[in-house]
C-alpha cells in the first residue's frame, strides 16, 4: 500500500552579510523540499513554489534590511552609538501530514534594531490527490457560520485563560478576534485546526503569537479524508 504522506526535507539559505570589515547582518532562510512518487507532479510544483518565495524574500527583503543596516552603521558611527547587528530567520514546521493532506507554517522573523525584531506568520495546507490547497471552510462542511463558531470558540478559550491567569490579552480582544481573525491563517494538527494571529493582533508582544486549537468534532472541524 503506497503511503498517503509525503516525504519534506529542509532547504536552506544563509550568508553573513559585512560592510567595512564589519558583520552587519545575517539571514538563514529554511524552505521545504518534497519528495514523493505518488504526488510526484504535486511536489515539484511545491518545491517550485517554496524556493521561488525562498530567492525571491532574499533578494527583495534580504537586501533591503541590508540597506538599512548599512544606514544603521554609518548613523552608529558618527553617533558614538553601539552597532546593532541585524537579522532575518525564516523557518517552517510541518504539523499535519498525513490522510492525502499535508499543513505547514513558517515563521519570518527580521531584527532591525530597536527592542526586539518581529515576527510573522503564514501557511498553507495541501490536497495532495487533488494537487490544490484545502481552504478553511472546506474543513466545515455543512456549517455557513463556521467563521462565527470559530470566533465563538476562541473567546471561549481566552475567556478561560484570562480567568486561570495564563495569559494576557487586549482589553477589547472580543472586537480585536472578530476584526484581525483571517480565512488563510490556520493550519492542522493531528487534534484539529489551529486558528493563529499576528503579534499585536490581539494581545501585546510580549505574549507571542497567540494560537487556539479547534478540535475536530461533529459540529466543528472535520480531518481530512483520502478520497
Amino acid at each position: 500500500m503506497e503511503s498517503e504522506q509525503i516525504i519534506v526535507r529542509e532547504r536552506l539559505l544563509q550568508q553573513d552579510m559585512y560592510y567595512k570589515d564589519h558583520m552587519i547582518m545575517k539571514y538563514t532562510i529554511k524552505y521545504p523540499k518534497f519528495i514523493s512518487e505518488k504526488y510526484q507532479s504535486l511536489a515539484y510544483k511545491l518545491n517550485s513554489l517554496y524556493r521561488t518565495k525562498a530567492l525571491m524574500y532574499e533578494r527583495s527583503n534580504i537586501m533591503n534590511l541590508y540597506q538599512m543596516a548599512m544606514v544603521e552603521y554609518e548613523y552608529s558611527v558618527v553617533n558614538n552609538f553601539p552597532i546593532h547587528q541585524f537579522e532575518a530567520y525564516t523557518d517552517f514546521f510541518v504539523t499535519y501530514n498525513e490522510n492525502c493532506a499535508v499543513s505547514l507554517y513558517f515563521d519570518q522573523y527580521e531584527y532591525a534594531g530597536g527592542a526586539h525584531g518581529l515576527t510573522v506568520r503564514y501557511s498553507d495546507t495541501w490536497n495532495l490527490q487533488k494537487s490544490k490547497r484545502i481552504d478553511l471552510n472546506e474543513l466545515f462542511p455543512g456549517r455557513a457560520d463556521y467563521r462565527e463558531y470559530i470566533i465563538e470558540t476562541i473567546d471561549l478559550q481566552i475567556q478561560n485563560q484570562i480567568a486561570k491567569g495564563e495569559d494576557y490579552y487586549f482589553e477589547n480582544y472580543s472586537q480585536l478576534v472578530s476584526e484581525n481573525f483571517k480565512v488563510n491563517s490556520f493550519y492542522l494538527t493531528p487534534e484539529g485546526v489551529v486558528i493563529y494571529f499576528q503579534q499585536y493582533d490581539i494581545a501585546p508582544y510580549s505574549s507571542g503569537l497567540p494560537t487556539f486549537l479547534i478540535p475536530y468534532s461533529q459540529m466543528g472541524p472535520i480531518p481530512p479524508t483520502c478520497c
